[in-house]
């Protein structure tokens, strides 16, 4: 077994169903973990997007809830079925979540799946994420992710919702060199909701 033991054998169920499953010899939720998907061939992503959007499909509610009350592996996977599957329903569970920053890299698919819904309150949930990160330097959690579906949402809706962080000497550049590397905040969630989409 994966995760930890647990003697919730429903719990066991959803996550051997959506969150381990082998595709191309890599788990689901190590394929969607920092969006490594998109450094595969081809060959390999398009089945691998296939058995996602299949996944997302299939998977109930009261599923979804089971693997959000899990670790940050099951969370992120449900985040991701949420986002593909457009469940705008979870969103204030998932921009709590995020809020939140209870577990490593599950906020990367909270980011993901409110990208996805687009609507002005993810907005709100992200940048309420990034006014409260951006002034913790020591924090390194999902300011990345959530800076970019910002970045994405304001591109689709025509909003500016990211343009106050990213001022010359504002909150994002000050976060960014109390890193290790700054950096200039990437739109690699375009290309994330891009395959989402894709009929491939």
């Amino acid at each position: 077994m994966r995760f930890p033991r647990s003697s919730d054998p429903e719990l066991l169920d959803v996550i051997n169903r959506y969150v381990n499953p082998t595709i191309n010899g890599t788990g689901r939720y190590l394929r969607l973990l920092h969006g490594n998907f998109l450094h595969d061939d081809e060959s390999e992503r398009a089945p691998f997007l296939q058995s996602l959007r299949a996944a997302a499909r299939a998977i109930t509610d009261e599923e979804l809830e089971i693997l959000l009350e899990s670790e940050w592996r099951s969370r992120l996977t449900a985040a991701w079925l949420i986002g593909v599957s457009r469940r705008e329903h979870f969103r204030d569970v998932l921009g709590d979540m995020l809020l939140a920053s209870q577990l490593c890299f599950s906020g990367q698919g909270y980011c993901f799946a409110l990208a996805r819904f687009g609507t002005e309150e993810d907005a709100l949930y992200l940048a309420a994420y990034l006014e409260r990160y951006l002034q913790r330097p020591d924090c390194q959690y999902d300011q990345h992710w959530a800076i970019s579906a910002l970045l994405h949402i304001d591109s689709r809706a025509g909003t500016e919702y990211a343009t106050r962080f990213l001022t010359p000497g504002g909150m994002w550049q000050q976060w960014s060199e109390a890193q290790f590397k700054p950096s200039v905040p990437s739109r690699f969630i375009d290309e994330l909701c891009a395959w989402a989409d894709s009929p491939r």
